[in-house]
């Protein structure tokens, strides 16, 4: 007896399960990524990725999908430490964009000014002096806008 047609057909429903799972994993990832971008904004969303999903959506998704469904949704770190080690990361890596984001959200999430200026005096020592001034002038922009946002009409 031929057990080739058997053997093709539990193969196919094992790729087929194999694909549903990833598919199921994939959208895990989503769910948790913008359950993550929610809860750091506020429920605001976040307008630099908003814009990459307009023109590089593959882009958008692995940001995510990886970046925030897979590695910032972790719970070892609390949501604030992480933010200020993001905002060490890039004030050392001279991304000030980026740095103002995550600033902004260590700040909704109970970090303080004080806090993030001593990741600005930490990076002359990591990064060196260029790239703190940088960091510096990125979070004196952002502290003076949210001071100008809260400030009563």
């Amino acid at each position: 007896m031929n057990n080739r047609p058997f053997s093709l057909s539990i193969l196919a429903l094992s790729l087929f399960a194999a694909t549903a799972g990833a598919d199921d994993a994939a959208g895990d990832r989503r769910t948790k990524g913008e359950a993550t971008i929610a809860k750091l904004s506020g429920g605001a969303g976040q307008p630099v990725l908003n814009a990459l999903r307009q023109d590089f959506p593959v882009l958008a998704d692995g940001i995510v999908d990886y970046s925030l469904g897979d590695v910032w949704s972790r719970g070892v770190l609390d949501d604030r430490t992480r933010q200020l080690a993001a905002v060490a990361a890039f004030a050392a890596q001279g991304n000030v964009t980026v740095l103002k984001i995550h600033a902004g959200y260590a700040l909704k999430l109970g970090a303080t000014e004080e806090e993030l200026k001593e990741i600005v005096y930490l990076t002359t020592v990591t990064a060196g002096f260029p790239r703190a001034i940088d960091a510096a002038q990125a979070l004196r922009e952002l502290f003076a806008a949210q001071r100008a946002d809260s400030a009563p009409r």
